[in-house]
């Protein structure tokens, strides 16, 4: 007996079935890649710390990212972060990576400083998920541009100021642009720059 391929019954058993199989489909697929993705998530870490703290840049070959990273970094654990060393030139540097509460989700980034937390080495952005062409625009490069070799107010802290939208690259008077048209983002980012300054801080008392 045929079955009735008008039938409701039929319709759900089909749709059914062909949610398993692509169920199945992405779950194999997942297993297949993910030890090529969680690869690529450690690359872009590395790369990202390696760029906060003027070591590579975009032009760097990626099969130099780990052997480089392996060999100028010291990785040390804190709590709900993680810190960087790094010599240079015969100075010690310390930079911090960090998640803190976005607009749409949690923003992570890297921050590299000197042990005082009074010139900003570099700053790059891990991971964000804020909008597109509006506060997604803290990846683009000339905001993290902005902040190389800037000095940090009295206060230890880095001022975020509505200015050109290209940048402000005043390496002494401790303010960067905001994101233009993205208040909230660039809210939380200065949040999680400033905390960046002071974790750095703490552990650079140690060294």
């Amino acid at each position: 007996m045929k079955p009735n391929r008008n039938s409701i019954i039929y319709a759900a058993v089909f749709t059914f079935v062909v949610c398993v199989v692509f169920v199945v489909v992405l779950a194999i697929a997942n297993q297949v890649t993910l030890s090529r993705v969680n690869a690529n998530k450690k690359l872009e870490s590395q790369l990202a710390v390696l760029k906060a703290f003027g070591l590579a840049d975009g032009t760097t070959p990626v099969g130099e990212i780990d052997s480089k990273y392996t060999q100028s970094i010291t990785e040390k654990s804190m709590d709900k972060a993680t810190a960087y060393i790094a010599t240079i030139d015969g100075q010690t540097y310390v930079a911090i990576k960090l998640t803190m509460p976005g607009l749409w989700g949690p923003i992570t980034a890297v921050l590299a400083t000197d042990p005082k937390g009074t010139i900003v080495r570099g700053f790059e952005i891990v991971d964000q998920q804020e909008t597109p062409g509006l506060g997604g625009r803290i990846t683009e490069p000339w905001f993290s541009a902005q902040f190389k070799g800037k000095q940090t107010l009295p206060d230890g802290t880095i001022a975020f100021a509505q200015g050109s939208g290209k940048g402000n690259l005043d390496p002494t008077d401790g303010t960067v642009d905001a994101i233009t048209g993205a208040s909230r983002t660039s809210d939380f980012v200065k949040a999680l720059v400033n905390k960046e300054l002071a974790l750095a801080r703490q552990i650079g008392g140690t060294l």
